[in-house]
């Protein structure tokens, strides 16, 4: 062995190519397999799937996270929603927070729901919404 740097990496690239020789040969993937079969989704694509994994009554916290510069727009869209489907909810307790970049903000709820209907409805109200890009 020598203190030549090209030789230590002729030494590394030989071992990569043994290792990878006694690997198994990978299987080929089909891009099908990926994506989800809509036929094993019931109903929309925003309704809770398994219902009896939920439950109810809960206390439910949730971020909707908003597209760029809407900041006023996305609190306001979200608080139309929530006033609509939760009319008890109390509109002064929504928190919004900047990302760390700015880009994006967050409206932050705590929601207290009694049955899976109401997840349904919410999630398809905020599916709906224009200022919303992503429920968490």
């Amino acid at each position: 062995m020598s203190d030549d740097p090209k030789d230590s990496n002729n030494n590394k690239d030989q071992n990569n190519q043994d290792n990878q020789n006694n690997q198994a040969p990978k299987k080929a993937l089909n891009i099908g397999e990926l994506v989800n079969n809509s036929d094993n989704i019931k109903g929309k694509k925003t309704d809770v799937q398994n219902p009896e994994l939920w439950e109810f009554p809960m206390n439910y916290p949730m971020s909707i996270i908003g597209h760029e510069g809407e900041h006023e727009s996305l609190l306001n869209e979200v608080k139309l929603i929530l006033g609509s489907q939760f009319p008890e909810f109390d509109l002064a307790s929504v928190d919004v927070k900047p990302s760390k970049t700015g880009r994006f903000h967050s409206v932050r709820v705590n929601l207290y729901l009694t049955d899976v209907e109401q997840v349904n409805k919410l999630y398809e109200a905020l599916d709906n919404a224009k200022t919303v890009r992503m429920v968490v």
